[in-house]
């Protein structure tokens, strides 16, 4: 598995581009924006875009969507209980920020133990409420890409519609801090981190 990170959109979204070595198949998580620079690494590797994986439909998530669906008809996935925020850009915030308005309509809906296939690799979707109702996280070999539940020493925030401080610290404690310290937690803002770092030093999992 490779994995690209390009910082996407005004809020600098972590957007990862996940791609299977044997098959060139790929995928696009979080496609925040800089729909232009996703596309040329897209295009520069040559890769074969597979669909677009969102891990919650907050407007800082989406905003590269439009353009990327414009040039590449692939399917965009995300969580049932996020469905109607991701057509509505009054619910997903994104009216509210810098960046254009987007409502889009999924094309698969997503549900807890879901499993993607991408290639030779296997995605599986971990449903972790609490920043919003249909937040996931996505487990591929040894790498989670937590989204905006669980930050390096920190967690997403639950003061939106949908949030909720006590769902996303159940989600984190009974669906994250299960898998192993040496898992690598790749969140949706800020740097990377571990499963067994967060364990010791998150102060919102140890109070």
């Amino acid at each position: 598995m490779i994995v690209e990170r390009i910082p996407a959109g005004v809020y600098a979204v972590n957007c990862y581009i996940v791609i299977c070595e044997d098959t060139k198949k790929a995928c696009v998580i979080d496609p925040g924006g800089d729909a232009d620079e996703i596309l040329n690494y897209i295009e520069k590797k040559q890769l074969d875009l597979s669909f677009i994986l969102l891990t919650h439909a907050h407007g800082d998530h989406i905003g590269g969507i439009p353009a990327i669906k414009e040039k590449k008809n692939v399917p965009i996935f995300v969580h049932k209980e996020d469905e109607e925020m991701l057509k509505d850009a009054s619910k997903n915030l994104s009216s509210m920020m810098s960046g254009p308005n987007v409502g889009v309509t999924p094309d698969k809906l997503l549900s807890d133990g879901d499993i993607i296939e991408l290639g030779k690799l296997k995605l599986n979707i971990i449903h972790t409420p609490g920043h919003t109702r249909g937040g996931v996280c996505v487990k591929v070999l040894d790498t989670i890409f937590t989204g905006d539940t669980l930050f390096a020493n920190s967690i997403g925030r639950t003061d939106f519609e949908g949030g909720s401080f006590e769902q996303i610290i159940d989600s984190i404690k009974r669906k994250l801090l299960i898998f192993d310290d040496k898992i690598k937690v790749l969140p949706g803002h800020g740097p990377y981190s571990t499963i067994g770092a967060e364990r010791i030093h998150n102060p919102f999992i140890n109070q």
